[in-house]
């Protein structure tokens, strides 16, 4: 093979997981901390949501200025009751209603360490939204540091969302699952409890996907130091004990409903990890088709 094809080839595998379009190149961090966020709190390009599950939570307090997205909006069920993500129209009309532009930096923030952020900053990253970022520790960081609180609901400033050309390679379907299980390039981590891992004998249709590794989604939260991202190293060394080597690792995450993968997805991009994709539908899906093979049991 001349130096020529191998390098075309070379090149457009590394645009298929979006490693070489600059609409996927991050131009804001994937976290930002409250005195980065406090400093800036006046600029009109930040658009700041949130996150929190409880709309009666945002009602009583939330950051100044805070546009409210409930975490329910981004998913919908199909017929078989398959949480799937809007399609992306529905997705660009609620971006607009939330003053959300192409260039507009968007920063999001929950209650939960970024448990319900982290879809969103997935779904941004998908379309190719080259501004986005998660607020580390989110309310409860910024409510321990006894910053300033707004209980007023401020006026949308509606926009028009045109998207940006390409996006990250991020997603995976039921078919690319199944070609991932048998692909040892490709490392699967199930990011659900390790009892969920495991299954239940009393479960005609419970475990976990052949092949996949158990790398719970909370391991990376420091709970006792208000919800915050552990440290890089500290998750990598995590990560390592199940065999995520490096940073150049593909890494395909799923867990029951796409809810905690999401929060993995934030973790992986936090660490720099580029080749990171998830499986919205996740187990429940997996588990109603049929004859897709579940493994009980601790071992991959």
């Amino acid at each position: 093979m001349n130096s020529l094809l191998r390098g075309l080839l070379v090149a457009s595998w590394l645009s298929a997981f979006g490693l070489l379009s600059a609409s996927c190149l991050a131009a804001a961090p994937i976290l930002v901390d409250t005195a980065w966020l406090a400093e800036h709190a006046d600029d009109p390009k930040i658009v700041l949501i949130d996150m929190t599950l409880d709309p009666f939570q945002y009602r009583r307090f939330h950051l100044p200025g805070a546009q409210y997205l409930p975490p329910p909006a981004l998913t919908s069920k199909d017929k078989f009751g398959i949480k799937r993500r809007i399609s992306d129209r529905q997705l660009h009309t609620l971006l607009g209603r939330l003053g959300i532009t192409a260039d507009t930096h968007v920063v999001i923030y929950d209650d939960m360490g970024g448990l319900e952020a982290g879809r969103l900053l997935w779904e941004l990253e998908r379309i190719g939204h080259e501004r986005a970022s998660v607020l580390n520790g989110g309310l409860v960081k910024w409510i321990r540091e006894e910053r300033p609180i707004a209980h007023d609901v401020p006026p949308q400033r509606r926009a028009h969302y045109r998207p940006g050309a390409g996006g990250r390679f991020n997603e995976i379907d039921l078919a690319g699952i199944l070609a991932a299980r048998d692909d040892p390039s490709v490392i699967l981590l199930d990011v659900r409890t390790p009892e969920e891992y495991v299954g239940k004998p009393t479960e005609q249709r419970s475990g976990h996907i052949p092949g996949a590794r158990l790398w719970p989604w909370d391991q990376a939260v420091d709970f006792e130091r208000a919800f915050i991202l552990k440290d890089a190293e500290s998750i990598m060394h995590s990560l390592r004990q199940v065999g995520v080597a490096g940073r150049d690792a593909k890494v395909v995450l799923y867990c029951r409903t796409g809810h905690r993968s999401a929060h993995t997805y934030l973790a992986l991009r936090y660490l720099g990890f580029e080749q990171v994709q998830m499986y919205p539908a996740s187990i429940v899906e997996y588990a109603k088709e049929r004859p897709t093979e579940l493994r009980r049991g601790p071992a991959p």
